[in-house]
């Protein structure tokens, strides 16, 4: 916690992270402080945050609502090998984890987002593997879980390759909607939102999900 604590005290300084609970879950996560959120940030705290966001602090929507599929579906993920890509806060892992997944990756590329799994893993007493690379995973998943990496219509082609290490693939996303992918179908429309709480307009807490499922082996 303390690397990860320094690490928000370096972007602002008064800012804590404190254990919150997700509503609609039994789950918990180090968590930006929402009082530090209703405040104006300093000319210098908004360029820092902008250089080194902490998205790692937040339990984005679509993280939300997928963790809450997870617990409601537990066929999903239940005695398979998982792999979270962005895992970010390790929201979705966690979520796998506790609904009976027989492994779970945490997968992302900011080291920060990596401990701050591990620390939220610690809190909810699951036990994760964590990886720094996607392509470098063998292909042996049955299953990758993937929430709000599509933010950015630039990573929109990433969709062509969450198959490539998983037979299948569920797909959350709150910013991208209707991507008219051919593999993949959408399975629901769930309603959750960023803790803490941003005040995000009510069409980024409507979550959509997709499912893709390997046809043939990558």
């Amino acid at each position: 916690m303390k690397p990860l604590q320094a690490a928000l005290s370096a972007l602002l300084g008064d800012a804590q992270l404190v254990a919150t609970p997700l509503p609609g879950t039994d789950l918990r996560l180090w968590l930006i402080d929402a009082d530090n959120m209703n405040r104006a940030f300093s000319p210098e705290e908004t360029r820092r945050i902008l250089d080194e966001p902490p998205y790692w602090s937040f339990c984005w929507a679509s993280g939300l609502a997928l963790a809450r599929f997870l617990a409601a579906h537990r066929e999903w993920v239940a005695g398979k090998r998982v792999l979270d890509f962005g895992a970010g806060s390790g929201v979705a892992a966690i979520a796998a984890a506790r609904a009976g997944a027989l492994e779970v990756v945490a997968c992302d590329l900011d080291p920060l987002a990596l401990a701050a799994c591990r620390a939220n893993a610690a809190l909810n007493g699951v036990e994760l593997g964590y990886s720094a690379d996607f392509f470098a995973e063998a292909n042996r998943f049955d299953l990758i879980l993937v929430a709000d990496v599509l933010y950015d219509r630039a990573n929109l082609p990433l969709l062509d390759q969450f198959l490539s290490r998983g037979r299948e693939a569920l797909v959350a996303d709150s910013r991208v909607r209707d991507f008219q992918h051919p593999a993949y179908q959408r399975l629901a429309s769930l309603q959750a939102l960023t803790l803490p709480d941003l005040a995000e307009p009510h069409e980024f807490r409507q979550v959509s999900l997709y499912h893709a499922r390997r046809t043939t082996r990558a």
